[in-house]
């Protein structure tokens, strides 16, 4: 389906809700949708020693946290080199951006922001105009992730639930043994959970007040699905 006006993104959700999966799913339902990740921004600007670049891999180094300053301006030049921002916004503009309501400028941006005080400086970046919150119950996910093999060579990933292997405990190209992940346990991830609930609200709650936040809840991505496209349709469509 074609999209008629520009989409600017953000799902939110806990890890394990399946962010990843939703999000292939939008962009091949709507080719117009790109992805923008903060993450491989990052490693690509590291990796071709750009000026940011060299900057945030000192800092890496050293141990630190990459600033949100970092942060924010890979994303500003990335969102300018695609010509979706005015060329001469910056990071340090006191006002929203004007952005392109091209459809083919729409996009999901994933990564960051993580909490309120990081979607405040990005609003001063681009007008995200949809804030999705997947919501599925926590034990559902704890479930998936005792359910869950990968193959670590390649990073594909099994589901014994869902999308188990052609045969059990082996990958489905190599024939290779699968494994389960070292952080894969319950205790770690109810702390993780633990830890996205608290940062999460105070997000959430600064979309809301924009009037952008939109929740949908499922026991799985299937469910979940049918809802969020509809949803795309009748904002964007």
């Amino acid at each position: 389906m074609r999209l008629k006006k520009a989409a600017r993104v953000i799902l939110v959700g806990a890890p394990g809700v399946g962010k990843g999966t939703q999000a292939e799913r939008l962009m091949k339902r709507f080719p117009q949708l790109s992805a923008v990740s903060s993450g491989d921004l990052l490693r690509a600007s590291v990796q071709n020693k750009t000026p940011l670049g060299l900057q945030a891999e000192s800092k890496m180094n050293s141990g630190e946290l990459v600033p949100d300053e970092m942060i924010l301006r890979l994303i500003l030049n990335e969102l300018k080199s695609r010509q979706w921002v005015s060329p001469k916004s910056s990071v340090s503009d006191a006002l929203p951006v004007e952005a392109s309501n091209d459809p083919t400028a729409s996009f999901i941006l994933d990564g960051f922001p993580r909490t309120a005080g990081q979607a405040s400086r990005l609003d001063a970046i681009v007008p995200i105009n949809l804030v999705v919150s997947l919501i599925t119950p926590i034990d559902i996910i704890l479930s998936r992730i005792a359910s869950r093999w990968v193959h670590a060579p390649s990073g594909r990933v099994y589901n014994t639930d869902f999308n188990a292997p052609k045969v059990q405990g082996k990958d489905d190209i190599t024939g290779e043994p699968l494994t389960k992940r070292l952080d894969d346990d319950e205790e770690t991830w109810k702390q993780r959970l633990k830890k996205f609930e608290e940062t999460s609200r105070p997000l959430l709650d600064h979309y809301e007040k924009q009037g952008i936040l939109w929740t949908v809840r499922g026991n799985s991505s299937d469910e979940i699905s049918p809802d969020l496209f509809s949803e795309f349709e009748n904002r964007f469509g």
